[in-house]
């Protein structure tokens, strides 16, 4: 299964791919999409900058599933409704690709990837370069977009786990015969 995770940011969103095949993850591709080169007044040409550059990403990686990171309230509301606007670009391109879209809290990502919630930027950047055995550090942006890909893989195969057995359960209790309940 390829993943593409996204960390997404108005001036700079942050892409990761990674194949997962069983419990091995490998590295495929990350890299950023800057919106800086478009005025900072332009709003909507930014936001169809990381509408097209997520599109041009799953053209050509090809994913079978993607991952973004929730953002959070900031203390300016004004920032916040900005990253929610970028947010929301990166979603409706995600989506337009006919990709299913899960949602993980940096908070997830940090306690799947370096152990713990409170990780700092540089530790999760350290995992990632681990997890992924890559030969340099990747970037801040590029390391949380591979981060929330990581996340993915290990959260949505214990879910199907989860969800696999539950199923199982179900039928070996009998619990529903002909579309209903006892």
């Amino acid at each position: 299964m390829r993943i593409l995770g996204i960390d997404p940011g108005l001036q700079t969103t942050g892409f990761g791919v990674v194949d997962m095949d069983g419990h091995a993850l490998r590295y495929v591709a990350s890299g950023t999409i800057s919106t800086r080169q478009v005025a900072q007044g332009e709003l909507p040409a930014r936001l169809k900058v990381l509408y097209d550059g997520i599109g041009e990403i799953v053209a050509r990686y090809k994913p079978d599933a993607a991952a973004v990171e929730i953002v959070f309230v900031n203390v300016n509301p004004q920032s916040t409704l900005l990253l929610g606007q970028a947010r929301g670009a990166c979603l409706t391109a995600l989506v337009s690709n006919a990709l299913p879209v899960a949602e993980y809290t940096a908070l997830q990502m940090k306690q799947a990837v370096a152990g713990h919630g409170r990780a700092a930027k540089a530790q999760v950047q350290e995992m990632v370069r681990r997890l992924l055995e890559l030969p340099g550090m990747p970037g801040s942006d590029a390391a949380d977009a591979l981060g929330i890909a990581i996340t993915h893989a290990h959260v949505g195969s214990s879910m199907a786990r989860i969800g696999q057995a539950a199923v199982l359960t179900r039928k070996a209790s009998g619990m529903y015969r002909k579309g209903r309940t006892r």
